[in-house]
């Protein structure tokens, strides 16, 4: 029950941390009430303290009245060490793949059965695109979220095959076949979508290595991989090959 006696204790820190890990993949909206519930807090408590995680920009409030993790959040999260150094070190290569083929170009790195986008650079043609910069998307229907769960550990890739959601009518939702595509990303070295994530775009991914290990994904977005898939698969490579070295330090 939220906000009982064992709950009285608490510092005033670690309630705020729990209405902020209310939040989760399945738990992406939460009423003030879901959150009070969630976190184990009275009403007026959690009222009183998500006023000020709003205030601060770490949620904000929906017309719905629903709150949602704020920009605030993902601002602190570019600043850890992993993800800053990512970024910083993968720029100039998705400039380069970018000016090669002028498509939307992603960098990206899997969180639980999700992709975070971490980086975009917008193509000049016409093409579907739903990622943004922070945003999290299914990682089965997207090729930055495929060559990841492709390197994923065993456990990782069969919750996924269980959690296979629908996006569009082309999304893989039949385990076999997308364990399948796995293993031959695992194989050929990169993934590859057709409207999967959005119609009338398709993607293809390559991974990033650091000591041996698959850590992110360097991806584009483009109408059809049909004519041109081989030439772009080269440019992501060269462009993971050169994010590996310049974070191996060389």
């Amino acid at each position: 029950m939220a906000g009982n006696a064992s709950t009285a204790g608490r510092t005033v820190t670690s309630r705020v941390l729990a209405l902020l890990g209310a939040f989760d993949a399945k738990h992406r909206q939460l009423t003030l009430t879901e959150l009070a519930s969630r976190a184990d807090l009275s009403l007026p408590t959690a009222h009183r303290l998500v006023a000020e995680l709003e205030a601060w920009g770490a949620l904000v409030r929906r017309e719905s009245g629903a709150y949602v993790v704020g920009r605030r959040v993902w601002d602190l999260g570019l600043l850890a060490p992993m993800q800053t150094g990512l970024r910083q070190v993968a720029e100039p290569f998705l400039h380069d793949v970018y000016a090669a083929t002028l498509a939307t170009v992603h960098l990206a790195v899997r969180e639980g059965l999700e992709v975070l986008y971490l980086d975009r650079l917008s193509g000049h043609r016409s093409v579907p695109i739903v990622s943004q910069v922070g945003s999290r998307l299914p990682a089965h229907a997207t090729a930055v979220g495929k060559i990841l769960l492709a390197h994923a550990p065993d456990e990782v890739q069969e919750a996924a095959l269980r959690s296979l959601t629908r996006v569009t009518p082309y999304t893989i939702t039949n385990p076999e076949t997308l364990r399948r595509q796995l293993v031959r990303a695992r194989s050929e070295g990169y993934a590859a979508t057709s409207e999967e994530m959005s119609l009338g775009a398709s993607s293809v991914a390559v991974p990033i290595m650091r000591n041996g290990e698959v850590i992110a994904s360097v991806g584009l977005v483009v109408r059809s991989l049909k004519r041109d898939r081989g030439r772009l698969v080269a440019s992501l490579r060269t462009a993971a090959e050169g994010i590996s070295r310049s974070l191996a330090g060389g």
